[in-house]
């Protein structure tokens, strides 16, 4: 099938079996670690896979044929259950790819701050954004890390569109901050009394 032409499943036929088949087709792996991938690894930013997703999935591949499953010893330790791709799986992970992708879904509390920023203090706002900037410069780093170690062609494609994400927020945060700075209240209310309403709001 050529890669322009999409296949007849409705856009957004990715699950977490896909997903799933995704992962094991870079290599075998435990449902634990699967699970960890699709939580805090780079498999975390592709499908929303909700924590007690993956196990059910796992057993739904190997009874349908399109992932083995292996016991290995481990010392001390009960035996961990490792999973395969095989040929079936990997043939139905490359047509999963051919259907057209969802539109990405972005949402984002700190923006909800951000839209009622005249309703909040300035101090508030002003930690705010600087936390933001924080976790940015973190995220940043972290992946021009691994974006030197890996040799992966399409690997490297994927993290140098993540990092200019990243570097495109943190450059507007940066440079247009104090519009909202200058909005909020100087003093409507102190981070320990907004922190104290928000937490009663929960």
């Amino acid at each position: 099938m050529p890669p322009f032409i999409f296949a007849s499943g409705s856009a957004g036929d990715m699950n977490v079996k896909i997903l799933c088949l995704g992962i094991l087709h870079f290599g075998d792996a435990t449902g634990y670690e699967i699970r960890k991938m699709t939580q805090e690894g780079r498999f975390g930013h592709f499908i929303e896979a909700s924590y007690g997703s993956i196990y059910p999935a796992l057993i739904a591949l190997e009874k349908e044929g399109l992932v083995v499953s292996r016991k290995e010893s481990q010392a001390g330790r009960p035996n961990r259950k490792v999973y395969s791709i095989n040929e079936a799986g990997r043939a139905t992970f490359v047509a999963a790819l051919y259907n057209k992708p969802r539109d990405d879904v972005f949402k984002s509390e700190f923006l909800l701050v951000m839209l009622c920023a005249e309703l909040v203090s300035q101090p508030y706002i002003t930690k705010l954004i600087d936390d933001r900037l924080n976790h940015l410069d973190n995220h940043i780093a972290q992946m021009r890390d691994v974006s030197e170690d890996c040799g992966h062609a399409c690997s490297q494609f994927v993290l140098g569109f993540g990092l200019a994400i990243y570097e495109a927020e943190r450059k507007y945060l940066a440079e247009h901050r104090q519009n909202l700075e200058t909005i909020a209240k100087p003093a409507a209310l102190s981070l320990e009394d907004g922190a104290e309403l928000g937490n009663a709001a929960e």
